[in-house]
């Protein structure tokens, strides 16, 4: 099924918001200032990623999650489990356009009118005021941001997501969901999967899983481009790799051939 690029947010609004948000997600809130962004996750109990969003800081009660994959309703009915005695509202806006705007500085958020901008350096990701587009999906694939897929919403530990590059997990902010897994993981290694940028030798569906000699190596996330040049962003088994370090390409078992032009192990 072709992956949604619906802007599905979510709002935490409130005296607690902040607290909350730093109790249930991977990032260093508290350390977000009014009017930015940074890269944020919520893991479940073995440290797999659930969710992946954007998360600005709108005023200081007041925090947007824009979701790269999944559904913002889900994922708020699961986390007003916790809220107990919290004073923080989770509310769902409706689903809206997704589009490109004019250069931002990274990290920058703001509201225009009824519609929400963050800044992605050379482009802009726009929330609800213009016609949906993908022109920002093959600038954020060349930065490695990934777009998640719903096959891949709680499969996924963060270090195969690259998400310590994107400062979206922090180690020094106490306990949150999945953190002494994701911190074992960091402090020792042994993660054997990590994400690739990759160039693909025709169309495919976002989210497809490859195969090479039967195995399920590979785990394809955002794909982009056009005839010419259709790129994607990958999460990769290690050992098959380390196989084909010599090799131009890799040949997978669905008639399909891809080439790494970049990795991040971390």
């Amino acid at each position: 099924m072709p992956t949604d690029y619906t802007a599905r947010t979510l709002l935490l609004e409130g005296a607690d918001a902040t607290a909350f948000a730093q109790a249930q997600f991977s990032s260093n809130v508290q350390s977000l200032a009014i009017g930015t962004w940074q890269f944020g996750a919520w893991l479940d109990a073995q440290g797999r990623v659930l969710a992946l969003f954007h998360l600005a800081r709108l005023a200081d009660d007041v925090l947007l999650l824009l979701l790269r994959g999944g559904d913002a309703a889900s994922m708020a009915q699961s986390l007003q489990r916790f809220v107990f005695r919290s004073k923080v509202k989770l509310t769902v806006p409706e689903p809206r356009a997704l589009s490109t705007g004019p250069a931002l500085d990274t990290y920058a958020a703001r509201r225009e009118a009824d519609a929400y901008v963050l800044g992605c350096g050379d482009h802009s990701m726009v929330i609800g005021a213009s016609p949906p587009d993908g022109a920002w999906r093959q600038p954020q694939i060349d930065l490695g941001w990934p777009w998640l897929p719903n096959n891949t919403l709680g499969a996924l530990l963060p270090q195969a997501l690259s998400l310590e590059r994107l400062q979206a997990v922090a180690f020094d902010k106490g306990c949150y969901p999945g953190q002494e897994i994701v911190a074992r993981l960091h402090y020792r290694g042994g993660l054997k999967r990590h994400m690739h940028c990759v160039v693909l030798s025709r169309p495919i569906d976002s989210g497809t899983v490859l195969h090479r000699s039967g195995e399920n190596g590979i785990q394809l996330l955002d794909v982009a481009g056009d005839d010419a040049s259709i790129q994607a962003l990958a999460v990769i088994d290690d050992g098959l790799i380390h196989a084909i370090e010599n090799v131009a390409s890799i040949d997978t078992d669905e008639g399909l051939s891809l080439r790494v032009t970049q990795s991040w192990s971390a």
